[in-house]
């Protein structure tokens, strides 16, 4: 007879049980399946955004991974790039994440996917309502009308189990079973480019560009040689270890490849490091078509995987699982529609389509222009003025980088002229319908983000007691969990407005400046039960 869960999610890494943990708060029974027993040690999605660290504080991580990360905060989290090699005097600060911590109700945090991992195991521990499989692997899987039925075998006996989940997510990465046994197709960009990836241990090193760089944890050198793609450094710790990522010869091996010669030219100056890991990837760009195919939904490196370019990532895995986890559970607890399902892909398939064009191949394509057309040796005043302009817009992708579902059917577009969901925007405090809010304010004397409810939330003017009620009588009527909560003059003048409806991941759903709302329209567009196509 087959376990029964309301959800199936195949793959446990930090995705996938992140969503677990947004289910389980949401009182949902969930089955996580993972092939490995442990988080593996590749220090991989290693800077978290502050949006990411709000997430931390709702799946009550915050403090965890505050003590798990090996780097301290006062150490600092921003990185720098280099034209030629880190030492060759070209150079600018790149990717500070604090420029924007404002518009937020957390602080970013630097630390290896497997200590981010560990932390999510822990907390997923803690709920009766996850049941966690380690060491299991999907096999396969079938659909009816009432859910789906997934087959798993264990990776060390072969013992088998069936499961019955009324959905089914796929977080088993990029390479993902699931995904291929759903009949899911995905668009692959692949650059053809082969990339090492090492891990190392350099006391040198660190001293060499402590010195140089105090407070840096991330290098990236772009040499004209690579074509506009990077070879990085990253700080796994201060303890010396290192990871890097390069383009090498299709040839390169393990065995054969003067990794060290590759090394130290990429800094600059030979010094000593001991290769505790060599691995390799291929340069490639994916995304599935679709996002959700019937009761089988896709996330994480599974649904996209990228170049490690900025660290979006897992940062975008995280706000996959934000997005779908209180869809599901709406849905399972009787007040979200299919609709509400579909908008998963219709929000989240634009913006990493965004993140990847907008961001991660725009930086491959402008440095492959910027080597090609610049060079210190040969003319070095135009190589100066186009270097000095490079370092002046450096900032951009933390400060352009602003996910936003203006194009999501369910919402209420209100004054945006924006139309369509991508990952392009201007930070602001201003409430705009289909952008995240930001709550880093006080309501007086208490946390905006802690005020917020597990479902709908209603932030509104304290003169609009009667469109409050309005609201409340609607959200009885159609079954929708909503917490209202009133504020001043003082936040309207931050936010702009005098309504806010707040979906439970954070974002806007409907915003006004008037009192005159049709409140039972606006909650029916916003969980499904009309949208305009």
């Amino acid at each position: 007879m087959p376990q029964q869960y309301q959800i199936v999610i195949v793959g446990g890494g930090p995705v996938g049980t992140a969503l677990a943990i947004d289910l389980a708060l949401r009182n949902v029974s969930v089955c996580v399946v993972e092939k490995h027993h442990q988080p593996q040690r590749v220090p991989k999605g290693q800077n978290l955004t502050q949006r990411s660290g709000e997430h931390f504080r709702l799946w009550g991580i915050s403090d965890a991974i505050r003590a798990a990360s090996p780097i301290p905060a006062s150490y600092g989290n921003a990185g720098l790039v280099a034209y030629g090699s880190l030492l060759s005097g070209y150079h600018y600060d790149w990717f500070k994440r604090a420029s924007v911590r404002e518009y937020y109700a957390a602080d970013n945090e630097r630390l290896p996917q497997y200590e981010t991992e560990r932390v999510l195991r822990q907390r997923a521990d803690t709920f009766d309502n996850i049941h966690y499989l380690s060491g299991w692997q999907f096999h396969a899987l079938q659909t009816a009308t009432d859910g789906v039925v997934c087959d798993i075998v264990h990776s060390d006996d072969g013992q088998k189990q069936t499961l019955h989940a009324e959905y089914l997510v796929a977080c088993d990465g990029s390479h993902s079973a699931v995904r291929s046994a759903a009949g899911i197709d995905a668009t692959t960009d692949s650059r053809d480019i082969k990339m090492a990836l090492l891990v190392f241990n350099s006391p040198s090193l660190h001293t060499m560009l402590e010195e140089k760089f105090p407070g840096k944890t991330i290098f990236n050198t772009l040499h004209p040689s690579m074509l506009g793609y990077w070879q990085f450094f990253g700080r796994v710790d201060l303890q010396n270890n290192w990871f890097f990522h390069s383009p090498v010869p299709d040839n390169a091996d393990a065995e054969r490849f003067d990794f060290h010669a590759l090394l130290s030219k990429a800094v600059g100056r030979s010094f000593d490091a001991e290769l505790n890991y060599i691995g390799f990837w291929d340069l490639r760009f994916e995304q599935a078509d679709q996002y959700r195919k019937d009761r089988i939904f896709v996330a994480g490196d599974a649904a996209h995987s990228h170049p490690p370019y900025g660290g979006y990532g897992i940062n975008i895995g995280f706000e996959d699982a934000r997005n779908l986890g209180w869809k599901l559970a709406a849905r399972l607890h009787g007040w979200g529609t299919q609709a509400l399902l579909d908008s998963y892909h219709d929000e989240r398939h634009p913006v990493f389509a965004s993140a990847r064009d907008d961001f991660i191949a725009r930086m491959i394509s402008t440095d492959a222009d910027f080597v090609a057309r610049y060079d210190p040796a040969r003319d070095p005043q135009a190589f100066a003025a186009a270097w000095q302009q490079r370092a002046s817009g450096g900032q951009q992708e933390v400060q352009g980088y602003v996910p936003h579902y203006r194009g999501s059917p369910l919402i209420e577009r209100g004054d945006t002229a924006l139309k369509n969901s991508s990952a392009v925007g201007v930070h602001t405090h201003r409430a705009i319908a289909g952008e995240h809010l930001s709550l880093g304010h006080r309501l007086g004397n208490v946390d905006c983000f802690e005020q917020t409810g597990a479902g709908l939330s209603l932030f509104y003017h304290c003169d609009a007691e009667s469109t409050a009620s309005a609201f409340r009588a609607a959200a009885e009527r159609l079954r929708i969990p909503l917490k209202t909560i009133a504020f001043d003059e003082e936040l309207e003048r931050h936010w702009c407005k005098r309504l806010i409806l707040l979906r439970p991941d954070h974002y806007v759903a409907f915003a006004d400046s008037t009192d005159q709302v049709d409140a039972e329209a606006v909650l029916r567009r916003i969980v499904g039960h009309s949208s305009h196509r």
